[in-house]
């Protein structure tokens, strides 16, 4: 899955008062897409040494290390004019071949995103400050604090025998398919929600649900709790037509085109193909 880097390593513990370096990684946002170095088909995450007109004190903040390097999110465009640096939009993350640098794309479009959302205090209005102990945000005028929003989902594969239930968002292009997911709703506990989400999706009940493993996904500020279960293939599916547009079940060796094992549905589908799940 996309978080999974080794032998590169990930550490999103918080330093407080901490500046950028020359050698220490910088990441600009401009909308969806995030500035890189281009060699071909092969990228790097510039360094603050790569900016030689950035103020001495530009308006930064400290996101998180990549192998013992600081990572720096820079609000200002650095107004380069080299030709290798591009800006690449996040979806990106799917097919790079360099795992790490999809990561760190995602993670700081989270955290960017967070911050860009909470530039004024949700209670009072006034302008918020970034608090200066720990990765939160708060408000002068009326003490409130906002940590970092994190939605959880469930997602789920559902099987019948040889057979797994897959189904085509409204949103996906033309014969691509994944697994029933839906954010948690208040009051519910996350096996309340994977039956609701599969019953109002494509009219099935499940049973024997058992825990698969969790994933970060930034893109969407969630985390992605998946779980396998079993459902009988003879229930008739009824779909929502709202998210869904289409749902079957699919026997191995004949599976549609489907999410990639960057994410935890791309994972368990292909461990469903192997014979594993």
């Amino acid at each position: 899955m996309i978080q999974e880097i080794f032998p590169h390593r990930f550490n999103n513990q918080y330093r407080p008062n901490c500046v950028a370096d020359e050698n220490d990684f910088i990441l600009h946002f401009n909308g969806n897409a995030l500035l890189l170095k281009a060699r071909g088909n092969v990228f790097e995450i510039p360094r603050r040494k790569d900016f030689p007109g950035m103020p001495d004190q530009p308006e930064s903040t400290f996101l998180f290390t990549l192998n013992e390097v600081p990572c720096f999110l820079i609000w200002d465009d650095p107004a380069t004019v080299d030709p290798s640096f591009v800006y690449k939009e996040i979806s990106f993350f799917r097919t790079i071949g360099q795992r790490e640098i999809g990561w760190i794309c995602i993670a700081g479009y989270h955290l960017m995103s967070w911050y860009s959302q909470n530039r004024f205090c949700g209670k009072c209005g006034k302008p918020t400050v970034q608090k200066p102990d720990e990765r939160a945000i708060q408000c002068p005028a009326c003490n409130s604090i906002v940590y970092p929003k994190i939605s959880p989902a469930v997602i789920v594969a559902i099987t019948s025998n040889d057979k797994i239930l897959l189904a085509r968002n409204s949103d996906f292009p033309d014969n691509w398919y994944s697994l029933i997911a839906g954010y948690v709703d208040v009051g519910e506990s996350l096996e309340e929600t994977l039956k609701r989400e599969v019953k109002e999706e494509v009219g099935l009940d499940i049973k024997n649900i058992r825990y698969y493993k969790s994933q970060p996904w930034p893109p969407s500020g969630s985390l992605m709790v998946g779980y396998i279960a079993e459902a009988d293939e003879n229930q008739p599916i009824s779909i929502d037509h709202k998210e869904i547009a289409a749902a079957d079940w699919f026997s191995r060796g004949n599976l549609p085109k489907h999410s990639l094992n960057v994410s935890i549905a791309g994972e368990m589908i292909e461990k469903f193909e192997s014979g594993q799940l």
